[in-house]
């Protein structure tokens, strides 16, 4: 059942990326995170739903066009923390990221944010990859 509440959550804070307009984002954050929610992400800490709102319009215009989010995995909870993949994607063949988030969970709603970013390219073998060089 907690399961299910947070991967509510969570597809709610992944569809605010996917609104079809920006005037839709407040709702969806507000209906997914809590209002003192805190955002660890690739520039720092914020917190509050309008720092996650910046964050996610700044995704939103991406210089390469709309992009879209999607989980791309199954959402994973021990206790009150969840992990789940994402990627990003932006039209015709654009950039695309690929990461890990992990949240945090306080009544039903998302108070914690870790976002772990990167390129969806598997490491070359010698950079960090499995196996030998």
């Amino acid at each position: 059942m907690q399961e299910e509440t947070a991967r509510s959550a969570i597809d709610t804070f992944i569809s605010a990326f996917n609104a079809s307009d920006d005037t839709y984002v407040t709702s969806l954050l507000s209906q997914a995170l809590t209002s003192d929610v805190v955002l660890w992400g690739p520039l720092g800490r914020s917190e509050g739903i309008e720092a996650v709102e910046r964050f996610v319009l700044d995704i939103r215009r991406h210089p390469a066009g709309t992009g879209t989010m999607v989980r791309s995995s199954a959402v994973d909870m021990p206790h009150d923390w969840a992990r789940y993949r994402w990627v990003f994607t932006t039209p015709d063949d654009g950039p695309r990221l690929a990461g890990t988030d992990v949240v945090h969970l306080r009544r039903d709603l998302i108070d914690q944010i870790i976002v772990f970013a990167g390129e969806s390219e598997p490491p070359v073998r010698g950079e960090g990859g499995p196996g030998p060089c």
